[in-house]
């Protein structure tokens, strides 16, 4: 038996794996924001400019990322965990909400999911193409070969998914150390070249900009933005490592590497206007270019595996609130049981990440896409917490505004600034978000009115029991569980399988699984079951929705006085088979969209892993 590990080892574990997990995104932004800044927008490299953007930079990473998310947020947690869908469920929780108010919480937080998707295909893209073009910093007969070879790394980190990351997952720690460690680096030898520009550590200059440029300065702001993605992953990974350990490791190494280094590429141009090309490589020294660009590709390699993880796991979760159709859930790690892998959304990222870097061909193309789903997720964050602060908290009303207030007007600022790259490729990340979002609400609708259809026709469960029982059809040995969604009526496949094969089992358990709004759901409170008549139970399993589902594995822990054994188990499941009408329903073409996916879902024996050999399926047709 290996002996306990000390607190301080522990903390200093936890730390390693923050840095290697939630800081790949916005410690990756420094490749490409100072050059998108200037070179993007054209704009002059004055003394005056110079410091203001460097103020600019530094009061966002201290105003959103520092306050708003590491500071406020993660003070926000749903049982330890965070992300939207964790804050989402927070904020409507037990509280005295009005239906409204709730669809309007529920519509924000879904949509604001749906931007994390848009999101999950630009970042990959935009991290791999900024590191490896600085290649053609050395070599600029390289430039043909960056697209393809951006192209290869990406494809290749998508095809290695279905592996698991628990490998080469040990060495993102280090790594990402390593990368930090350079960026403050090479940022204070810039620096002490121009001691100067730690002036624009005041505010004064972010200020002066915006009066000496009016709406142009403002618009710039769309550029500015790229210094802070990522800022949603400090808060949504909370789950995994704690905020302790991400507070720590952001404030004492992350966020002074990022400042020296910015400041650092701030020194350079006013030293050398020529480096504006690509400040970032041009300030590493000459001999250094190409272990730089190793070093930037393996960062963003591993900035592209969380955001890839967190699509995964994002999906799991809206998957278990309801809100998608079944899919295929692969487990990579029997150890860890947040590693998953889902196939569907890996290959449909891997195309889209794709097709934009053969599209966009460049990372300052790019950031053109760049910017507008993570400011518009930044509002409804803001939002959320807003409305946490208050009916959770109990913070007063004024200071709760306030708060929200000052916050929203920081990220509508970014959004509006990104607002008119719309034409120049933001609409990218809206497209891929309206289309995931009429997805998530087709799908959700379409389970309601497929309930309300069932409901219409089921008998009550309890009536219809005490009448079966009156007059028993032939008992046969084993158990049958029949799953359905609604705990009150009679399962159809119940029904079906009376009136086909006209016997009954001797043990009967009517299954139902629930999905709770909370991560996670503690063992003892997995299952309770009721007895309704001699041979028959009604089960209840909850679920959280990060937690893995197993079925057969919660049955066997039962420890209501009924022991299962599954090869002496059989599962019923009733197969839908949706006909589209014309009707109260959804418009024609969603209720078509609804039908498709719902043909496209995984099978419940995966999805609740139970075994193919232990399932009989009965169909039933509904139109909705």
């Amino acid at each position: 038996m290996n002996p306990p590990q000390p607190a301080n080892s522990k903390s200093s574990a936890l730390a390693l794996g923050a840095l290697g997990v939630v800081f790949g995104d916005i410690g990756t932004s420094p490749l490409y924001t100072m050059k998108e800044v200037f070179g993007g927008h054209h704009l002059a490299l004055t003394e005056g400019n110079v410091l203001g953007i460097l103020s600019l930079v530094f009061w966002s990473l201290m105003l959103v990322v520092s306050l708003k998310y590491v500071s406020v947020m993660m003070r926000a947690d749903n049982k330890g965990e965070g992300g939207i869908l964790a804050l989402l469920a927070l904020a409507q929780g037990q509280a005295p909400l009005g239906s409204r108010i709730r669809w309007v919480l529920m519509s924000l937080g879904f949509l604001g999911a749906s931007l994390f998707f848009g999101d999950s295909l630009i970042t990959p893209a935009i991290s791999v193409l900024s590191a490896v073009e600085g290649l053609e910093m050395g070599a600029p007969a390289l430039h043909p070969f960056i697209v393809p070879l951006a192209l290869g790394i990406l494809i290749g980190l998508f095809v290695i998914q279905r592996h698991g990351t628990a490998a080469i997952g040990k060495l993102f720690g280090p790594v990402m150390l390593l990368w930090f460690a350079v960026l403050g680096l090479l940022g204070l030898l810039g620096i002490l070249r121009n001691p100067q520009v730690l002036a624009a550590l005041s505010p004064a200059y972010a200020l002066h900009f915006f009066a000496a440029h009016g709406v142009a300065g403002f618009l710039i702001l769309g550029a500015v933005v790229l210094a802070i993605t990522g800022a949603e992953a400090l808060y949504a990974d909370m789950g995994h490592f704690g905020r302790r350990p991400i507070q720590l490791v952001w404030f004492a190494y992350v966020l002074p590497a990022l400042v020296l280094n910015y400041f650092g590429q701030g020194a350079l141009l006013l030293a050398s206007p020529e480096a504006v090309r690509n400040p970032f490589y041009m300030l590493a020294p000459e001999w250094a270019l190409y272990p730089m660009v190793g070093l930037a590709t393996a960062a963003t390699v591993i900035a592209s595996q969380a955001v890839i993880s967190g699509a995964f796991s994002v999906t799991r979760q809206v998957i278990q609130m309801g809100y998608a159709p079944r899919l295929i859930i692969r487990h990579t790690s029997a150890a860890e049981a947040g590693q998953i892998y889902i196939p569907f959304v890996n290959w449909t990222l891997m195309i889209g990440v794709a097709l934009l870097v053969v599209g966009f061909q460049s990372s300052s193309n790019l950031a053109a896409a760049y910017g507008i789903a993570v400011t518009g997720t930044f509002a409804i964050d803001t939002i959320l917490v807003g409305t946490v602060m208050r009916v959770r908290w109990g913070l007063g009303l004024g200071a709760t505004l306030a708060g929200m207030l000052v916050f929203l007007a920081i990220d509508l600022a970014f959004f509006s600034a990104n607002a008119v790259k719309i034409p120049d490729g933001g609409w990218f990340p809206l497209v891929v978000a309206t289309l995931v979002f009429t997805l998530l609400v087709t799908w959700k609708r379409g389970r309601e009115i497929v309930q309300q259809r069932l409901q219409e026709t089921a008998q009550p469960l309890a009536p219809f029991v005490d009448v079966l029982l009156a007059h028993p059809p032939i008992r046969v040995p084993g158990t049958a569980v029949f799953m359905t969604a609604d705990a009150q009526g009679a399962p159809s496949a119940l029904l079906h399988n009376l009136k086909h094969n006209k016997v009954l089992h001797e043990r009967v358990v009517i299954l139902n699984v629930r999905y709770a709004e909370v991560p996670y759901v503690a063992a003892d409170r997995r299952l309770e079951m009721a007895k309704l008549a001699e041979g028959f139970y009604h089960v209840v399993v909850r679920y959280g929705f990060m937690d893995d589902i197993d079925i057969p594995q919660a049955l066997s822990e039962c420890a209501c006085g009924m022991q299962f054994e599954l090869m002496d188990t059989t599962f019923f499941f009733s197969r839908e088979n949706l006909i589209p009408t014309r009707g109260a329903g959804m418009p024609l073409w969603r209720e078509h969209l609804f039908a498709t996916m719902a043909r496209n879902a995984a099978s419940p024996m995966t999805f609740f892993r139970i075994p193919a050999n232990r399932v009989i399926e009965l169909g039933t047709q509904i139109e909705i």
